[in-house]
């Protein structure tokens, strides 16, 4: 009776809206679980409005004055975006244990949306296919892509037909399978096997990326759209490598590369002119490297570049916090003393149960893989090294019962799960990027690596080592 309710709602908001005169879309939805009491509606990084949920988890809202294109909705620390043309009613329900995997529109707008929520996904799957392919020949894998494509194109034409699709969701639909096209390019060179990426670079036909000549980097309607950032940040890893191997003196170890760094990022400033979308690749860079790299000179010039370049003084800010965090958690420092909650809702201190050398990882609902990953690797690590404590910190800001009720159903080892008693504080202080970020520390709560990684081939080698001191 209560979708009936809401389906009522919805057409009666209509009624008189004729082709031309509507100016605004309704948009409404039902959470499943939720994680709090509300949605933030955005448009761009604009925050349009703050909903509440009523009392069955539901909302509804109007926009006004409706600008067609890209609105997201954010619930609990996971957001999604949807398109909105005038006189669209969309409806959604989604439940936040599987959140994109579970989202189903209905209503006016609902058939677009769902062909680009199911595009969205489909490319999640078919991006570990990709990297698959990364292996062939460089013209057999450039004919696989281009077949793809074509094929990709052909049935999104039959649907154009089909469902009399407005010239935006084309331009949309379209510009997802060219984006998805030009980006398995790119990470051709970093996937392809072998460490000598000059060496693979050179054996590529001529005109492997001639798409470049027509590739807008300042598209401001898709600035904030994830295929379209994926993309970016993609091609300008590819073409700083370029740069790099022009004078660079090996072709190895690039990531941690201060010049090659410092090649993306003059590549970014020299064709990048918009300004939201620069300051975007620009912290994600510097953000990258300085979580990985062990120069503190090298370090200095990547900021120095980012503080130079970037108009964004929320992020200066950030990359200035981040930098003064990691200064603080050099080896052989005293791990700091981080409230944290377990699972009987108990408050600890951290030193209080790192009495022995330890392994300190991260997880988030927002990354359900690594979430998934981490936890079943360090089951294996237990068993092989039982002198070695593993504690596990959900690093989320929105609901300790949702985290309790994850624990709880994961058959995890209850005694090692734990979360931030002060979510935003202790990220900061610990300098959580990225997620996979491992602390190793010695019975004395010292630190011993303050940035290691479960998965690098040489973690066990580590935690011998840990385990010797």
């Amino acid at each position: 009776m209560r979708v009936y309710v809401y389906l009522i709602v919805l057409v009666l908001t209509f009624i008189g809206c004729g082709k031309d005169s509507c100016q605004y879309a309704v948009l409404g939805g039902e959470v499943i679980n939720k994680n709090t009491d509300y949605v933030v509606l955005f448009n761009s990084d604009k925050i349009i409005d703050t909903v509440k949920l009523d009392g069955y988890n539901r909302f509804l809202y109007k926009i006004e004055d409706l600008n067609p294109g890209f609105y997201t909705f954010k619930h609990g620390g996971e957001t999604q975006m949807v398109l909105l043309e005038p006189g669209d009613s969309l409806m959604f329900r989604l439940n936040t244990f599987e959140f994109d995997e579970s989202l189903v529109y209905t209503g006016k707008g609902a058939k677009k949306n769902n062909y680009l929520i199911n595009d969205f996904l489909k490319g999640e799957k078919e991006e570990k296919q990709v990297f698959r392919f990364c292996q062939m020949d460089p013209t057999d894998f450039d004919k696989l892509l281009d077949s793809i494509r074509i094929i990709k194109t052909s049935k999104l034409k039959a649907y154009q037909e089909k469902h009399n699709t407005s010239e935006l969701f084309n331009k949309i639909a379209q510009a997802n399978i060219d984006h998805g096209y030009y980006a398995s390019k790119e990470i051709y060179p970093f996937v392809h096997y072998g460490r000598n990426k000059k060496k693979i670079l050179d054996a590529l036909p001529d005109d492997f990326y001639d798409y470049r000549t027509k590739v807008n980097y300042n598209d401001a309607f898709f600035k904030d759209y994830y295929n379209y950032r994926s993309f970016l940040k993609r091609s300008f890893n590819n073409i700083g490598l370029q740069v790099h191997l022009e004078h660079a003196k090996t072709p190895y170890q690039i990531w941690t590369n201060g010049c090659y760094n410092l090649c993306k990022m003059a590549v970014v400033d020299s064709l990048v002119t918009n300004p939201k979308i620069k300051d975007w690749l620009l912290y994600q860079y510097t953000m990258g490297f300085l979580s990985k790299n062990k120069n503190p000179k090298e370090a200095e010039k990547i900021m120095q570049f980012f503080l130079d370049k970037s108009k964004n003084e929320e992020k200066k800010d950030i990359i200035l916090s981040f930098k003064e965090s990691i200064s603080k958690l050099k080896p052989g420092v005293t791990f700091p003393e981080i409230q944290l909650r377990n699972v009987g809702n108990e408050l600890v201190n951290v030193k209080t149960i790192t009495e022995k050398p330890t392994v300190v990882y991260f997880w988030s609902h927002l990354l359900k893989r690594h979430f998934n990953d981490s936890h079943e690797l360090v089951m294996d690590l237990r068993k092989k090294y039982p002198e070695i404590e593993f504690i596990s910190i959900n690093i989320d800001d929105y609901s300790k019962d949702r985290w309790i009720n994850t624990v709880m159903n994961n058959d995890l080892l209850k005694r090692s799960e734990y979360i931030f008693e002060q979510p935003e504080q202790s990220y900061k202080e610990l300098a959580i990027h990225p997620i996979t970020k491992v602390y190793l520390l010695d019975q004395k709560n010292r630190i011993v690596n303050a940035s290691t990684n479960m998965f690098s081939n040489k973690f066990e080698e580590e935690l011998l080592g840990l385990i010797s001191k």
